[in-house]
């Protein structure tokens, strides 16, 4: 599925509640690539606990210069092949988005509207891998590589 704006959005049908961190009744996937990372949690056994928009991190943006808050899609807790569990916060996006824009021969609204999101989601994922790294987690960014979806 290509990203678009009529991207699916809808409530998740959890199906083991326990492992769920925050109101199991209101998990809110916006795409369908975070339904398939939300089915992924929702039924691997090596996910102890996982959670959807649930843990905001503080974040200085260069769009206003003042602080916002940073809901990061997931949070999971994952059993390691040693034994050990291991904490991480995923961003689920597009691969066109998780690089800088390229410079056009003409400046568009749209190019100008690009470079300032590219701005402000390189300040989101800078202050959540400083909590990760502070925390003893890891900060991943998924695409639809990751995913194993065409675009």
């Amino acid at each position: 599925m290509t990203y678009t704006k009529e991207t699916m959005k809808g409530l998740y049908k959890i199906h083991n509640p326990k492992k769920y961190i925050g109101n199991p009744n209101n998990i809110v996937y916006r795409s369908s690539w975070e339904l398939k990372f939300m089915k992924w949690c929702d039924s691997n056994p090596n996910i102890l606990e996982w959670g959807s928009e649930e843990l905001a991190i503080p974040y200085l943006s260069p769009k206003d210069n003042r602080v916002h808050r940073y809901f990061v899609d997931f949070y999971i807790k994952v059993k390691e092949n040693s034994g050990d569990a291991k904490k991480y916060l995923i961003e689920i996006k597009p691969a066109k988005f998780v690089r800088e824009p390229k410079i056009p021969k003409r400046k568009t609204k749209q190019f100008l509207n690009e470079v300032l999101t590219w701005g402000v989601n390189q300040a989101k994922w800078k202050y959540a891998t400083e909590f990760c790294k502070d925390n003893g987690w890891e900060f991943m960014i998924l695409t639809e590589k990751e995913l194993g979806i065409k675009a």
